[in-house]
């Protein structure tokens, strides 16, 4: 155990890279080894100061502003063992941002069972960089594009345009089914849940949250379409409760689709979730230009289509 008798509170200082942060997170990031709970604890007593003055773990913090950090215990039971250095495909980079190409399978960050996602990956590869954090999120089984925020200002301006649909955010799906329109919404509400086991789910809901997708019939056989899906709003698992909701499961959804389907696609090559992150376009958070990425179709998703409709493009 550390001997915190004689140690001293210390102060830092908020930076650009901190700038509108919640303080819990902004503590979290810097007191590496401390447990979680120590740290509200702390806030919650006063032990922490900002600016001399008591605060919430929700406030947000300022560049500038002087936080106060008592003496505190680093936590040596059970260590989190480190993140090791992986090489994510990144297609895109600047200053402020970059765009990963997620493959499927892969969680955007640690949690329900899974130790390392996406950006613990990419900080452990990265350990010198002042900030790396989502701007959005993309399901477990889901590939395709995925922002990462270099910046504290990138990120606060991302969240706003997400919020504003100012992302154009264009996913590529297979589904059971041909809809009856070529072109058409899906607008009911949706609300989360957690089910008996604890596991989180969505349902379509009057009262819930406001959600909108965007559909376009791509492609077609007898039994199954390719369609291409604009988010409009941004809603935990929007697209594929949609598309569930209106009749037309993604193949290989293994929380809202056609279960004995999928069992018999597996034999076909359908071993997960059919849905891909496939473009994005949005002005840039900090310059002047506009960034427009696309993601081909993995190669699992591409065979599939292309035994089944003919030439589809990567």
């Amino acid at each position: 155990m550390n001997d915190l008798s004689k140690a001293r509170a210390t102060t830092l200082e908020v930076g650009e890279e901190s700038d509108a942060q919640r303080l819990d997170n902004f503590l979290l990031r810097r007191l590496k080894g401390v447990p979680k709970s120590h740290v509200y604890r702390v806030v919650r007593s006063g032990e922490v100061r900002v600016n001399s003055g008591r605060v919430k773990p929700d406030y947000r913090v300022r560049i500038g502003d002087k936080v106060r950090i008592p003496p505190l215990r680093v936590s040596a039971a059970n260590p989190k063992p480190p993140a090791k250095p992986f090489g994510l495909p990144i297609i895109h980079e600047d200053a402020s941002l970059l765009v990963l190409d997620k493959p499927s399978g892969v969680a955007v960050h640690g949690g329900s069972g899974v130790s390392f996602g996406v950006i613990e990956l990419l900080r452990a590869a990265r350990p010198e960089a002042k900030l790396l954090e989502l701007a959005h999120r993309l399901d477990r089984d889901t590939s395709g594009l995925l922002i990462v925020a270099k910046k504290r200002g990138a990120l606060v301006e991302l969240h706003r345009m997400l919020r504003d649909g100012e992302v154009e955010k264009l996913y590529i799906a297979v589904v059971n089914g041909v809809p009856a329109s070529k072109q058409f919404d899906i607008t009911e509400s949706l609300h989360k849940y957690v089910n008996a086991k604890g596991e989180r789910r969505v349902a379509v809901k009057e009262g819930g949250l406001s959600a909108v997708t965007r559909i376009k019939l791509l492609e077609k056989s007898k039994d199954i379409s390719l369609l291409q899906l604009r988010l409009m709003t941004g809603r935990t698992h929007q697209i594929r409760v949609h598309l569930a909701h209106a009749g037309h499961p993604v193949l290989g959804d293994d929380k809202y689709g056609d279960f004995e389907l999928n069992r018999a696609l597996a034999r076909q090559g359908v071993k997960r979730l059919f849905l891909h992150a496939r473009r994005l376009a949005f002005k840039h958070p900090i310059e002047d230009r506009k960034i427009v990425l696309e993601s081909p179709l993995p190669d699992d998703m591409l065979r599939f289509c292309q035994s089944n409709f003919g030439n589809v493009p990567a």
